[in-house]
């Protein structure tokens, strides 16, 4: 069983920063694809950003730019480094482990328990 913890999320003004970490269980960590997915009140689950086992990077055209997805196998985290935060940022963002790369929150099979990041205007 996989086991993922977020942490990192708060309250920002608009145009600020904030980094969301997302610590993972097991010994394969380097094996796992990661993403990040928000969820904002009323709305569905929608993909923010994705990490291939070789760093490769892909985000929503929403964030690109403005956040960066990372991992640390080391130290089995992920991240997300989020700058230029606006009010439409704000929802509970979720880190998951996926079965592939993709913008598909049915090919994601562990889920944490999410993190609020909420942004004031």
């Amino acid at each position: 069983q996989v086991q993922l913890v977020e942490s990192g999320g708060g309250l920002v003004q608009a145009g600020g920063s904030l980094r969301l970490s997302c610590a993972v269980s097991g010994r394969t960590f380097s094996s796992y694809v990661m993403g990040w997915f928000r969820q904002a009140p009323g709305k569905e689950r929608e993909f923010v950003a994705a990490i291939s086992v070789s760093s490769y990077t892909y985000y929503a055209d929403s964030v690109k730019g403005r956040f960066t997805i990372s991992r640390d196998n080391a130290k089995n985290t992920l991240s997300l480094q989020m700058n230029s935060l606006s009010p439409e940022d704000t929802a509970v963002y979720y880190c998951a482990v996926g079965l592939r790369l993709s913008e598909d929150p049915s090919y994601y099979a562990y889920w944490g328990q999410g993190t609020q990041v909420t942004v004031s205007s």
